[in-house]
């Protein structure tokens, strides 16, 4: 062991309630490099994670997708029906483990539960996560592979095609969920995305409501909408788009003034907080006692949009937890957003909470 490790396994024996932020502190690190020396610890099998883990600071827990992200940049006019130069590109995705990076990296402890297989894909998804994300909550799904996602890019760096191998959350189901209640439990904060399934979302709602825990979802795409939970009472925040609204409640929405409608028709159905975006257009933000439409800040250096959503819904959490006003929320989720598609990375890799602040004081 180097002497950092043998410094952080020291004060874990002195003290094995210890949480992450004080190790940090004593040992003088990041939160991020103090959790990759717990899972290189873990690996040498000097501490059992799950046992260190569990006697952390409340986690924000973060349930649904992490999967392979492969990306496909079209070098000129994409043409149909024919072969077109690329070039490609490999990362970590899923919107649930986009959004604990996110946040793991502004500093917040966070635990993802996903179903995973027992493969290379997933690997690839442990070793670039585990400095920011717990994943000792993950569920192996014998004979399942772990989720992958292809993404088609134009030379404009617009998505074209989205391809998603996602059956394996299937299995994400209230029984995989029971088993991990302790951490549940624990939550100040569940987001759940809508790759799991309803039933799932079902039992989160139940469990959130019992148990008085925070809770956001996050949808996923249009069609998906129908694994919204039934009563939706207990969800804090929805961070939705133009698309998945209108396909909820069968309506088109034209203008921002009904885009504002439409966040307060889910306040009617039940959501403390809403926000209905809309490409690069408006957005709008919608709460029982009214609501606002928010201007998009544009980019002028546009490099893949791929993980824009993700890192917006990070920064709105992050904003709430930490008692900022919904002004500074928005333009926080915003800029995280902004600068997030100037760089080739789903997650931008320069975000901390220090950098996301200076960003803001860029927007007049």
């Amino acid at each position: 062991m180097h002497p950092k490790e043998n410094d952080v396994l020291k004060h874990i024996k002195d003290n094995p309630f210890i949480s992450q932020t004080e190790l940090a502190k004593k040992v003088g690190l990041t939160s991020s490099s103090v959790a990759a020396i717990i899972s290189d610890l873990v690996k040498k099998e000097f501490i059992q994670g799950q046992a260190y883990v569990l006697n952390a600071e409340y986690p924000i827990v973060c349930i649904g997708a992490a999967n392979l992200d492969r990306k496909f940049f079209v070098d000129e006019e994409l043409i149909h029906g024919t072969s077109n130069p690329i070039q490609s590109a490999q990362s970590v995705g899923g919107v649930a483990r986009n959004i604990g990076e996110n946040l793991g990296r502004l500093g917040e402890s966070v635990a993802l539960i996903t179903a995973r297989g027992d493969d290379s894909e997933w690997q690839t998804i442990h070793d670039l996560s585990a400095p920011f994300i717990n994943l000792d909550f993950a569920e192996y799904i014998d004979g399942q592979s772990t989720g992958c996602y292809t993404a088609l890019i134009s030379h404009q760096g617009e998505m074209e095609y989205g391809l998603a191998d996602m059956n394996i959350y299937d299995y994400l189901t209230p029984e995989v969920l029971i088993k991990q209640t302790y951490i549940l439990k624990r939550a100040k904060c569940i987001i759940a995305d809508l790759n799991t399934p309803k039933v799932s979302l079902d039992f989160l709602c139940a469990y959130a409501e019992k148990h008085d825990i925070k809770l956001v979802l996050i949808p996923v795409s249009g069609p998906k909408m129908n694994r919204l939970p039934d009563n939706l009472d207990p969800v804090d925040w929805l961070i939705v788009n133009r698309d998945e609204t209108e396909t909820h409640f069968n309506i088109k929405i034209n203008s921002d003034e009904e885009l504002l409608r439409s966040a307060a028709m889910w306040n009617d159905e039940g959501v403390s907080h809403v926000i209905v975006t809309n490409g690069v257009k408006s957005i709008a933000y919608s709460e029982k006692d009214g609501g606002k439409v928010y201007s998009i800040i544009p980019s002028d250096n546009v490099v893949d949009v791929t993980g824009a959503g993700d890192s917006f819904s990070s920064a709105i959490v992050h904003g709430w937890l930490k008692g900022y006003p919904i002004d500074d929320i928005v333009k926080m989720a915003m800029m995280n957003s902004k600068k997030t598609i100037e760089t080739p990375y789903t997650v931008r890799q320069d975000l901390t909470e220090k950098q996301l602040i200076k960003d803001m004081e860029e927007v007049k």
